[in-house]
């Protein structure tokens, strides 16, 4: 009788012990199953943006794929090349999040704008490549919305990393650098103002042009 109770004592043991196995691995797999959808839904926090940026964004992403040709219509510096080459910009490439646009100086294909929603606002860069592909000396430069501004209109301070760079390159002049974008139905203008200097392109936005070659660094 005594040896009957241990058997029965034993199988109920042991089945308990199976039982709590498979909790376990129950409650480990339902942690992990957790964990996945936590983890996925922190990665898909949406990127957000004012209702004059969004639309300032929307307004330039409308054109993606087209070519416009411009011409320097204010430039209080010594001529350069970009007063006797032709000036076209490529809206090239475009997401939800990030405008990239070649800015070709005749053959000169080695300048990019960037322009990049970030959550605080716009971020405007200008990367600069050699023809190679490689990265100028100076490059991603540029600045961020510190306020609202309009759907036609956004400006950009220099930001920080690009004062330091201009003191490192020694054109301190440079760490007042503010650029401005406009774009209307039949215009966009690039502007560049400091103190002492001004640079203006306006871009031709009724007309497109043929679409000029892939800027360098970059690929199709």
């Amino acid at each position: 009788m005594l040896c009957l109770y241990r058997l029965k004592l034993f199988n109920y043991v042991k089945c308990n012990i199976k039982m709590m196995k498979k909790l376990n691995n129950l409650l480990t797999l339902v942690a992990s199953s957790l964990m996945v959808i936590s983890t996925s839904t922190l990665a898909q926090a949406p990127l957000v943006s004012i209702h004059s940026q969004e639309a300032f964004f929307n307004n330039l992403k409308s054109h993606c794929g087209k070519s416009f040709v411009g011409k320097v219509v204010v430039d209080n510096a010594p001529p350069s090349s970009f007063n006797t080459s032709k000036l076209v910009m490529h809206i090239r490439k475009c997401s939800d999040s990030e405008l990239q646009i070649p800015f070709h100086v005749g053959k000169d294909a080695s300048r990019t704008w960037i322009i990049t929603k970030t959550g605080s606002g716009l971020s405007l860069k200008h990367d600069h490549r050699h023809k190679d592909g490689t990265s100028d000396v100076s490059t991603m430069y540029g600045g961020h919305t510190i306020d609202a501004g309009w759907p036609q209109v956004q400006t950009f301070p220099a930001d920080q990393y690009s004062k330091e760079l201009f003191v490192n390159l020694a054109i301190p002049q440079s760490v007042n650098n503010s650029w401005q974008m406009y774009i209307y139905p039949e215009k966009f203008t690039y502007r560049l103002t400091r103190q002492g200097r001004e640079f203006r392109v306006d871009f031709d936005l009724t007309q497109t042009t043929e679409q000029p070659v892939t800027p360098w660094g970059y690929t199709d």
